[in-house]
């Protein structure tokens, strides 16, 4: 029994070992994906740095000097090519910060709950209707002493610990932090390949599959966000991102780290860029607080 036992391990650990060495899944047949449900890898960019292209755009803001810019690629919206116009040079101390998960995190949950309302809210035992008389005398019964029908412990009375709502979930995260946490999501989409840099969003043609084979094309992933200045878009691309749910376009001011990492791909116009560097760099050179802090007494030195 223990040879055969030990015969059947040992085939066992063949077959996987040949499976491996081979590149064959050890997964069984059930539970492997069909081939045509396995899409293209998604092939890599190569980094503009040593390239022949043009450099289109300067940092305009200063940079130290044990720093170095971050390069990308500037496409164009035109056509579908994936061939770049140039190279455009990006601000490290915005797109190139240490990456800390643990503010993204902290930004992401603050986004979710800072407008979050709970309007969940049961009835105690003084809000129950019913109950306002003793419902036996107390002693001499023999049954167990109660004051009202309507006590946590009846069936139909009230709740003791339930929720008392509307309760409201607001807090705010340091203006610091929340900067912080703009600036590790703009590094991580650089850092990924998942950041596009292009020189505006006129597209040739409203029609939103023209867009949605440029997408395809370029690898940019199965969803897209794309962020330009200014409240008026071209119609094109408003027309052509009306009806899909997986492409959407929002002004700089409201760009945000829930939005970011929501989508695969993020789409940056060069006028964005440049508010995005001033919004962001301020906010480190800036001596004083946003929201000065004053107390009610007049008279203190």
């Amino acid at each position: 029994m223990f040879r055969a036992t030990l015969a059947i391990c040992g085939r066992t650990v063949v077959k996987r070992f040949i499976s491996s060495v081979s590149g064959e899944s050890a997964l069984p047949s059930n539970l492997r994906l069909p081939s045509n449900l396995i899409g293209v890898p998604r092939e890599k960019r190569p980094p503009p740095s040593g390239s022949e292209h043009p450099l289109l755009r300067r940092c305009e803001a200063d940079i130290p000097a044990h720093l170095a810019p971050s390069q990308t690629w500037l496409h164009s919206l035109n056509s579908c090519d994936g061939e770049p116009l140039g190279v455009v040079d990006l601000h490290p101390d915005v797109f190139s910060v240490p990456v800390r998960l643990d503010i993204l995190h902290a930004v992401e949950v603050w986004q979710r709950n800072f407008k979050r309302i709970s309007h969940a809210k049961v009835k105690s035992r003084a809000e129950v209707s019913g109950g306002g008389r003793k419902p036996w005398k107390q002693k001499g019964s023999g049954r167990a002493r109660q004051g009202s029908i309507r006590a946590p412990q009846w069936r139909g009375g009230g709740v003791a610990h339930g929720p008392r709502g509307p309760t409201s979930y607001y807090y705010m995260l340091p203006m610091k932090v929340r900067v912080q946490g703009l600036k590790i999501a703009l590094t991580s989409k650089l850092a990924q390949d998942y950041l596009h840099i292009v020189d505006s969003l006129e597209i040739p043609t409203p029609d939103p599959a023209y867009l949605l084979d440029l997408i395809k094309h370029r690898q940019w992933g199965d969803s897209v966000l794309i962020v330009d200045v200014g409240d008026e878009f071209p119609q094109n691309v408003l027309k052509a991102t009306e009806n899909l749910k997986t492409v959407n376009v929002i002004p700089a001011i409201g760009l945000n780290v829930h939005s970011m990492l929501k989508h695969e791909s993020l789409v940056l116009t060069l006028e964005t860029v440049k508010f995005l560097e001033n919004k962001l760099l301020w906010h480190d050179v800036r001596y004083s607080p946003l929201y000065p802090f004053k107390l009610p007494y007049s008279d203190l030195p």
